[in-house]
């Protein structure tokens, strides 16, 4: 089983901690998520797993070695940081070969993983050229040139269009079924709800969350229940009434807050008011993310004023 495993890992530059005593494991066959607010360490952390930044202290490794201890490192792990790394004179076919021959990968690969990624008719066309999604899929292409165990993605539906974010969306939960272990950062909150199974969550260098997707959600997020009908005013007395904790909408609907969709339907339906919508608001990810992190946040704007 190959995962990635940090261990009490901490990076200082003079006094302060971008990644400060983090432990957290990544495990094959799901998506893991990767959030945290700008300047939480999560580049910073995936820098330590592979190898190009050194630890203050602590470990990260990845099947239980450091990455500088793997053999041929392109045929066990695949990697997107930085869109920017193909040299811009150079065609995309080229810039994949030239990794393939550096890491003894079969140049059939090549072509393998520029159709994957949708990239086979641009292939011929030099990488200066390229629109930033265009520049995203050949870093993922990179990354799966040697048909890795472990990919790490750091922001890789930045750029992409719609089709490309449902594209990059299959592919990980793709990947995951395959049992390999895949660790994707990301600020897409709805994205990262749609193809995450686990979350590891960072804030000011530290490990605030390590937990599924749902149980994430659910332990931070209240599900609420929006009900309307014909009489608003009689609807808003009797939650009141009954003791749900209630909030006028502006359509004419009701929020009940803490409550089930069985329990309001059948107080209703005793109280001869017609139903006319009664559903459950499930929380989000994004409400769960803010409410973890809003006193971890480095750079935050301020309201406007009206």
């Amino acid at each position: 089983m190959t995962s990635i495993d940090v261990r009490d890992l901490t990076k200082a530059y003079g006094s302060r901690r971008a990644v400060d005593r983090l432990t957290f494991s990544v495990l094959p066959g799901r998506v893991t998520g990767f959030l945290g607010p700008n300047g939480a360490g999560k580049s910073t952390t995936m820098r330590l797993v592979l190898g190009l930044d050194r630890p203050t202290s602590g470990t990260a490794t990845i099947g239980g070695r450091p990455y500088a201890a793997l053999r041929e490192p392109l045929h066990h792990v695949g990697a997107l940081l930085d869109v920017q790394a193909a040299h811009g004179a150079r065609t995309g076919r080229d810039h994949l070969r030239a990794l393939a021959v550096s890491n003894r990968i079969p140049l059939s690969r090549v072509d393998t993983v520029l159709e994957e990624t949708g990239l086979a008719p641009a292939a011929r066309r030099r990488v200066k050229t390229y629109s930033l999604g265009m520049r995203q899929r050949l870093g993922i292409a990179a990354a799966l040139l040697g048909d890795p165990e472990v990919v790490l993605l750091d922001e890789p539906a930045n750029g992409l269009d719609p089709e490309g974010i449902v594209w990059i969306r299959e592919l990980l939960r793709r990947l995951a079924a395959e049992g390999r272990t895949v660790l994707v950062s990301s600020h897409l909150m709805n994205e990262t709800a749609v193809f995450a199974d686990h979350l590891v969550v960072l804030g000011r260098g530290r490990l605030l969350a390590d937990t599924p997707v749902q149980d994430f959600i659910h332990a931070r997020v209240q599900p609420s229940v929006r009900v309307r009908t014909t009489d608003g005013t009689a609807l808003g007395a009797l939650l009141s009434r009954h003791g749900y904790d209630a909030a006028a909408q502006g359509d004419g609907a009701w929020t009940v807050r803490h409550a089930r969709v069985d329990d309001i339907g059948r107080l209703m339906s005793e109280a001869d008011l017609p139903v006319m919508e009664l559903t459950t608001e499930e929380g989000t990810l994004e409400q769960a993310y803010l409410d973890l992190t809003a006193g971890e946040t480095e750079f935050t704007a301020q309201p406007q004023e009206a």
